[in-house]
């Protein structure tokens, strides 16, 4: 008797009563360095110059500052790096909310585009400045809980309302200086999709532009529509299958392009051999540097990639800096790997949609990222 009222008493228990969700997955799981596919990569060297040349972005920052100081120290051989690297970090693999260690790993890159710096019969496309209406409220000033997180908009009469999309600045223009025209209405999207771009101008001279802010709208992939629309499958979409798409449909343009709610305002930059500035201000790197999710790996940290190459799908196994960061790059296992400069950067950056793995290097003395 008493068996069988335990029983029923359970029973009516796991009747009344929720389940207890089980609890979250830590997004940080230690590992072994000897874990790491193929550690400690290609050219470690070149990954650990790429990483040093943020440190005196990061001098007073309370986690980088002393590596930074203590990296000076080291030596410059692949086996140099290697102990120092091991003997100050802690490898943690990143992990999905659902408990998967895959993800995405998109590319991209520093475009040169044809343009003018006067608009022109060919060249009548804009790329805007920032313009002198917008207004930008960082939130965490008076919620600490939204650090990262920014308001845009812009004043009607004592009201801040959400500043105009893609589509309404396209047909009633802005309050902002343009700082050049481009020939292609395509060339302006995909370089505000990269945040970076150069111009070609007529003379041979090149400018350099790079992201100054942007209007608080959430950006959307254009390839997206085209997919809702029945245009192509989601594994057709490239940059290039996008162009071709415009090419026989430009009637259509605007529709695709208004799709895309977001629209990136840009500051002209002094003229360098070196690549665009990522979201640390400093230069990025080809192939050792990458935009990532800084609500799961802070800015300036160093990270291992684990992925392959969408042209030939050799292995990319290395030492990469976390240096910039994107409107669509969101998420634990996520990153968007900087191809470098010009045609064949683009090319694979646009083809690059790879499943990854990543693992952030982090100090061992350090409690983990908040």
């Amino acid at each position: 008797m008493k068996r069988t009222w335990n029983i029923l008493a359970i029973s009516l228990a796991l009747a009344g009563c929720a389940i207890p969700p089980s609890p979250p997955v830590s997004r940080y799981q230690p590992a072994e360095w000897s874990a790491l596919p193929g550690w400690p990569g290609d050219d470690l060297p070149a990954s650990f110059r790429a990483w040093k040349s943020a440190c005196p972005r990061l001098k007073n920052h309370t986690v980088w500052a002393d590596l930074c100081a203590k990296a000076e120290l080291a030596g410059n051989s692949p086996a140099e790096i290697r102990a120092f690297l091991e003997a100050h970090l802690q490898p943690l693999r990143l992990v999905n909310a659902d408990g998967s260690s895959t993800g995405l790993i998109t590319g991209y890159y520093e475009p040169v585009y044809p343009g003018s710096l006067a608009r022109t019969d060919s060249a009548r496309y804009p790329l805007y400045g920032q313009p002198k209406d917008l207004i930008t409220v960082a939130l965490n000033e008076v919620y600490p809980e939204l650090k990262g997180k920014r308001l845009r908009g812009k004043l009607v009469g004592q009201k801040l309302v959400p500043f105009p999309d893609r589509g309404e600045i396209e047909r009633k223009g802005l309050s902002a200086p343009v700082l050049a025209w481009l020939n292609d209405p395509l060339d302006v999207q995909f370089m505000q999709v990269q945040g970076s771009g150069r111009v070609q101008l007529p003379d041979g001279q090149q400018i350099r532009l790079g992201y100054a802010d942007q209007n608080g709208r959430p950006y959307q992939p254009i390839g997206r529509w085209l997919v809702q629309q029945g245009e192509m499958p989601a594994s057709a979409v490239t940059m290039q299958s996008i162009r071709d798409w415009a090419a026989t449909h430009p009637d259509r343009i605007n529709s695709l392009l208004d799709s895309n709610p977001s629209y990136v305002f840009f500051r002209t930059l002094p003229p360098s051999s070196d690549g665009p500035l990522g979201s640390l201000n400093t230069p990025l790197t080809a192939g050792r540097s990458i935009a990532v999710d800084p609500n799961t790996i802070p800015l300036g940290s160093l990270t291992f990639i684990s992925t392959n190459q969408p042209d030939t799908g050799a292995s990319v196994q290395r030492v990469v800096a976390a240096q910039d960061t994107g409107g669509a790059i969101k998420g634990s296992v996520r990153a968007d790997f900087f191809w470098g400069t010009g045609k064949e950067a683009g090319e694979l950056a646009g083809r690059m949609k790879q499943d990854g793995s990543l693992w952030l290097l982090w100090p061992k003395a350090r409690g983990l990222p908040q």
